[in-house]
């Protein structure tokens, strides 16, 4: 029998969701967990895998389609079984409206420059325009009555706004000049998810980073036993220097409530539990997960939940729940891997501060009696909105991450 392949409803305020890649072709025998596309909302990406055995009978939507949420994109069923009944499109689409499906089976890409309408051809005086698209013109004020849409039934997507609002002639693609001196390529729907986010918050809030570095001999010298144990011990947990730092951080906003908040404009709101978010870097771009509750959890609970979102996001499965900027009441975000010893991170509004985790560096030390060594010392810099907290109260809440990384034990 065979089944539909719907498009997922990711929130509730998500009404449309765009598909990206095809990695499967029509024709093609998939099997449960494979991944068929990966797709697009207003917030995030991910990708969609497969619910059944079978052979992919048919696909209803090419990459740069702009699709409504829980409408059937493709079939999944037994060689010969009719796909009819399926299609979402309409009996009386025109063959120039319809997908065209390759040789190969692989949709082609029906996210097209949008053309002039031809008026004269016109039967029907509706215009088709996802809600998402007329805002955008609307925004804009782009008239797009003369807009002919690359979507479902010439339907217009934001992408055509976007490329009429550009300028793009009909026909252009990615540029690149004879003598490949550069390329252009159009954004990602995450790419300007994350430009729009980071700009809003360096230009609505009072930030200011302080810096500080803490002695992480304690850290290392833990995580030396972890490794030891792990090749010894299949249930040991492989908790990570991020990991302790994460706890030490929750143990600090648990001492500085003041800084485990949302800046409202005209109000604080002061959470009594930390929901913790954690920077991923991801094929798709940034995403900043959060791990709900993470004050109730021990380390290894924690450890094991940092490790899940964060693989959540690069497999495109993370919850849109977790990745609004009001899930989490505090972020951290960890270069220490790229070797940068100082940086400063950008607060994901509404929440009144972020911790940059550096590198680590060898320091000399006096350690009295007129004897010198060198000391392991990782960076911490913190990214505070002013408006929610004044510098001394942020400078204490810096010194008792860096007192509590110091004092950990294992």
């Amino acid at each position: 029998m065979a089944i539909a392949v719907i498009m997922p409803k990711q929130g509730q305020s998500v009404e449309t969701c765009i598909i990206t890649k095809w990695f499967k072709n029509k024709g093609e025998r998939v099997s449960v967990g494979d991944i068929l596309f990966s797709y697009e909302t207003d917030k995030a990406a991910f990708d969609l895998e497969s619910p059944v055995d079978g052979i992919l009978l048919d696909l209803f939507f090419g990459e740069g389609s702009e699709v409504p949420v829980l409408v059937n994109v493709a079939v999944i069923g037994k060689s010969g079984e009719t796909t009819d009944s399926f299609n979402p499109h309409s009996a009386t689409q025109s063959a120039q409206s319809a997908i065209p499906v390759s040789s190969t089976g692989k949709v082609p890409a029906t996210h097209e420059t949008p053309r002039l309408k031809n008026v004269t051809n016109v039967t029907d005086s509706r215009i088709r325009i996802s809600p998402r698209a007329k805002r955008l013109a609307e925004d804009k004020a782009l008239d797009y009555n003369n807009l002919q849409g690359s979507g479902p039934n010439g339907r217009i997507i934001a992408g055509d706004i976007e490329k009429a609002l550009s300028g793009i002639l009909p026909g252009t693609k990615t540029v690149q000049t004879t003598g490949a001196e550069y390329t252009e390529q159009p954004l990602s729907n995450v790419r300007k998810i994350i430009a729009k986010a980071m700009h809003a918050s360096l230009q609505n809030s009072a930030q200011l980073t302080h810096h500080m570095s803490a002695d992480v001999r304690n850290l290392l010298e833990a995580r030396q036993k972890i490794k030891t144990k792990l090749s010894t011990d299949k249930t040991q947990q492989d908790i990570t220097l991020n990991d302790m730092i994460c706890w030490c951080v929750i143990k600090a906003l648990e001492k500085f409530p003041e800084a485990n908040s949302h800046f409202l404009d005209d109000r604080i709101k002061t959470f009594h539990k930390v929901h913790l978010g954690l920077a991923v870097d991801t094929p798709r771009g940034l995403m900043v997960p959060a791990v709900k509750n993470a004050s109730d959890m021990d380390l290894v609970k924690l450890s094991g939940e940092l490790k899940s979102i964060a693989d959540a996001c690069k497999k495109g499965s993370i919850s849109p729940e977790l990745i609004q900027s009001t899930a989490a009441t505090f972020t951290v975000s960890n270069l220490g891997n790229y070797g940068v010893e100082m940086f400063t991170p950008v607060i994901n509004l509404p929440q009144a501060g972020i911790l940059g985790v550096c590198t680590i560096i060898n320091r000399p030390v006096d350690l009295g009696n007129h004897t010198f060594a060198f000391v392991p010392y990782i960076g911490l810099s913190l990214t505070y909105d002013h408006r929610a907290i004044d510098g001394g109260p942020a400078t204490l809440f810096l010194k008792e991450i860096k007192g509590q990384i110091e004092a950990f034990r294992y």
